[in-house]
């Protein structure tokens, strides 16, 4: 059986401590953008697990991706910009696993781009990516408005799994895939409602991406169309443990249920709720959005709404083959199905 490659592997196989890997793997602060990148393809390069659905690894030759081997019914090159390197509790994982199966049976090959602080700082493109060797660009993780609108200039087809908000209005010129954000909100809440339970909050930023504003979009109106006042205290928008700890602790009395921007916006108030000695769901319910590997082992299991990534995948293929057959069709956005799934997190 084939060895499990660790972030020791990856220290030792660069000379480097294992807290530098960590620190580049999970996208933290403190590290320059080439040592970034240097560990990063040497993760890839090794077969990290959360790297496994990559299709091939980019390297940097000055400021020229190395091109991959091209196969006799080789179509083009399809490329992946990202902020951050999605691990297997990210949504998008099987998403890209399965795009990046149907694209190959077409011809194409997923190559992926970081999109690094500099780049958004500077409003550049990043130096692995040769417009002249690409087909179309997808974006996953790509929130900065100003920086969507720089790679919708770009003289290709783009794609935007999820995108910046658009609390203002305005499109992107390019085609947007969402999951549907309103429709099992909506309806939990009604089912919760009915139980009678008054007391409802959000946790999460509306404003991290338009997924997240159209989960909150969902909460408000259907408190407002239900005749439901909300605390607005009950409305918070940091979601570190710690900060959840405190907002937890100001509050005279928690609400009956918190809606989650995400998965992991409830596994942190699980953590914070043990840190002040209370527990879900007796003295608050969660609902998350995501539908996580790690939903279904949390202590409880939890509540949440399950996105169909295999549906995703297609409806993204379909999008972008179609763009690139007929550039001249409007702009569209697309919606998938999403389940609501009952777990311990809320009451029955």
């Amino acid at each position: 059986m084939k060895k499990k490659v660790t972030i020791q592997d990856i220290a030792d196989a660069l000379g480097i401590s294992r807290n530098t890997v960590s620190k580049a793997i999970n996208n933290s602060d403190g590290l320059a953008d080439a040592t970034r990148e240097k560990i990063l393809q040497k993760a890839v390069e090794m077969g990290y697990k959360q790297f496994s659905y990559f299709s091939a690894v980019t390297s940097v030759a000055g400021n020229a991706s190395v091109a991959v081997q091209q196969s006799p019914g080789f179509q083009g090159e399809i490329a992946l910009f990202t902020t951050i390197f999605v691990d297997q509790s990210h949504f998008a994982s099987l998403m890209l696993d399965r795009f990046q199966r149907e694209l190959s049976q077409l011809g194409y090959t997923l190559n992926t781009h970081r999109v690094t602080s500099d780049n958004l700082r500077n409003g550049t493109l990043p130096i692995t990516f040769v417009p002249e060797r690409a087909s179309a660009i997808v974006c996953i993780e790509v929130f900065d408005k100003a920086y969507a609108d720089m790679i919708c200039s770009v003289d290709l087809p783009v794609l935007f799994v999820d995108g910046p908000v658009k609390r203002l209005g305005g499109q992107l010129n390019a085609d947007q895939l969402y999951m549907d954000n309103t429709s099992e909100i909506t309806r939990f809440l009604h089912q919760m409602l009915d139980k009678g339970y008054t007391q409802f909050g959000f946790l999460g930023d509306p404003d991290h991406c338009q997924s997240f504003f159209e989960r909150y979009c969902a909460f408000r109106t259907t408190m407002l169309l239900a005749g439901q006042p909300v605390n607005e205290r009950y409305i918070i928008r940091d979601t570190l443990p710690a900060a959840l700890t405190e907002a937890f602790q100001a509050l005279e009395k928690l609400p009956d249920v918190f809606i989650c921007a995400n998965d992991f916006a409830a596994f942190d108030a699980l953590r914070a709720l043990e840190a002040l000695g209370k527990s879900c769901p007796e003295d608050v319910m969660l609902c998350g959005f995501d539908d996580c590997a790690e939903s279904r082992i949390s202590r409880p299991p939890l509540t949440t709404i399950h996105i169909h990534t295999q549906v995703m995948a297609f409806s993204a293929v379909q999008l972008l083959i179609s763009r690139m057959k007929a550039p001249s069709l409007d702009y569209r956005v697309v919606h998938t199905q999403t389940d609501l799934i009952y777990r311990d997190s809320t009451a029955r």
